[in-house]
C-alpha cells in the first residue's frame, strides 16, 4: 500500500528507460532459471498493474495473478468493523496457493535483491530437498536514513539452519548498531545480524502449515485492525516447533529498497552503478 512512501510505490519508475524494482527482480528470476511469475496484488489496482506491469512481461515468462483481499478468510472467520490494514505477508502467500504447484520463491516487489540472491535461490530450489530456505543479508546494510523498518532478525546454527526469526518492526541506525523500539520495548542491536527480508524459498508444503497457522492468528488477533500475520513469524513457529528446517543462503550482493520516498534516489543511483558494472543492460526489456 506504500502507506510510509505515499503512493504505488512497486510501479515507481527507478531504471533509466522507466524500469521499477519488480523489473530488475524478474530480470535476475529469469535469467536464474525461474519460469513462472505470480503477482499477489489487490483487485482495485490490477487494470493498472497489468497495463504498467504484467503487460512488460507476456513474452518473457509465464504471468498469473491471485488477489489479497481483506474478506479472504477461513470460515468462521469475518472482517472487524474498520480494518482496511491487509493481513500480511503470510496471508499473501497463501492466496497464492491455487496457483503454485512446484517448489517456489516469495519477495517483496519494492526490494531489490540482487542477481547472487536469485542464483542462489534457483539452485537450492532445483535440488530438490524438502528444507525451506531464505537469503540473508547483513541488517546494517538494509536500514534507512529516513525513518524505521521492520527486519526479521535471525539466529543461524553451524550448518547455516535457520533456528529462530524474530520480526522488529520500528528498527533505526544508532552509531554503528541499530535500535528497535516497538510497543515500548527497546531491542539494541549490533548491526551485523543475519536479517530475512522476505526472499524465502518454499514448497508446497507450505501452504497447509500457512493454512494453519493463519487460523491460530486470526483467533489470537483476529478482531484487531492492525495486526498482521508475518511470513518470518509464521516460519519461526514451524522451526521452532520442529516442522521445517530452513537453509540460510548468504547472498554476496547489496539489499536495497524504497522504505521510503526519500530513499528513492539511492536506489536510482545503485542501479546506475550496477549498469555502469555491466551487472545490468541498460535497457532491461528490448
Amino acid at each position: 500500500m506504500g502507506s510510509r512512501y505515499g503512493g504505488l510505490k512497486q510501479i515507481d519508475p527507478v531504471g533509466p528507460n522507466g524500469e521499477t524494482i519488480i523489473d530488475y527482480s524478474i530480470y535476475d528470476a529469469i535469467r536464474a532459471g525461474f519460469g513462472r511469475l505470480v503477482f499477489v496484488i489487490r483487485k482495485d489496482i490490477e487494470v493498472q498493474f497489468r497495463e504498467i506491469i504484467g503487460s512488460r512481461f507476456a513474452s518473457q515468462i509465464a504471468v498469473d495473478y491471485v488477489f489479497q483481499e481483506l474478506d479472504k478468510l477461513p470460515a468462521g472467520f469475518t472482517v472487524p468493523p474498520g480494518r482496511t490494514k491487509p493481513w500480511g505477508t503470510a496471508h499473501a502467500i497463501l492466496m497464492a496457493e491455487s496457483a503454485i504447484q512446484e517448489p517456489f520463491a516469495a519477495i517483496n516487489a519494492d526490494d531489490f535483491y540482487g542477481a547472487h540472491a536469485y542464483r542462489l535461490m534457483a539452485e537450492h530450489l532445483q535440488s530438490g530437498t524438502p528444507d525451506y530456505a531464505m537469503v540473508g543479508f547483513i541488517l546494517r546494510n538494509t536500514l534507512s536514513e529516513f525513518g524505521t523498518v521492520a527486519r526479521g532478525i535471525c539466529q543461524v546454527d553451524e550448518q547455516q539452519l535457520l533456528r529462530s526469526v524474530v520480526e522488529l518492526t520500528k528498527i533505526a541506525p544508532a552509531g554503528t548498531g541499530a535500535i528497535d523500539q516497538a510497543d515500548g520495548a527497546v531491542t539494541h542491536l549490533t548491526g551485523d545480524e543475519a536479517v530475512s527480508m522476505n526472499f524465502w524459498g518454499f514448497t508446497p508444503a507450505l501452504f497447509a502449515q500457512l493454512k494453519a497457522e493463519f487460523v491460530a492468528f486470526l483467533q489470537r488477533s483476529g478482531t484487531e485492525l492492525k495486526s498482521e500475520c508475518y511470513i518470518p513469524t509464521v516460519t519461526n513457529d514451524l522451526v521452532t516447533a520442529g516442522r521445517a528446517r530452513v537453509k540460510v543462503l548468504r547472498s554476496q550482493d547489496s539489499w536495497f529498497g524504497v522504505t521510503y520516498r526519500e530513499d528513492r534516489p539511492r536506489v536510482v543511483a545503485s542501479i546506475r552503478d550496477l549498469i555502469a558494472r555491466g551487472d545490468y543492460p541498460e535497457k532491461l526489456w528490448v
